[in-house]
């Protein structure tokens, strides 16, 4: 894997954290004003997570690959 395809995908995740964070400190905070909103942001980080996921599985398949 090119270093460039590497960092692009590491940039990626990070991103990916961050936004997992900024989620879980609002609602650690009470921003969810109701059951809904609760579900919503649980929906996004669970959504969030599945991704970076499968991203990191494809960084892992393409560092074998590359091997």
């Amino acid at each position: 894997m090119s270093y460039e395809v590497y960092k692009a995908l590491r940039i990626v995740i990070e991103n990916i954290d961050e936004k997992v964070k900024q989620i879980q400190e609002s609602l650690g905070s009470g921003v969810a004003r109701s059951f809904e909103d609760y579900r919503g942001a649980c929906g996004e980080v669970k959504g969030l997570l599945t991704a970076r996921s499968f991203l990191t599985d494809l960084t892992h398949n393409m560092e074998q690959f590359d091997e």
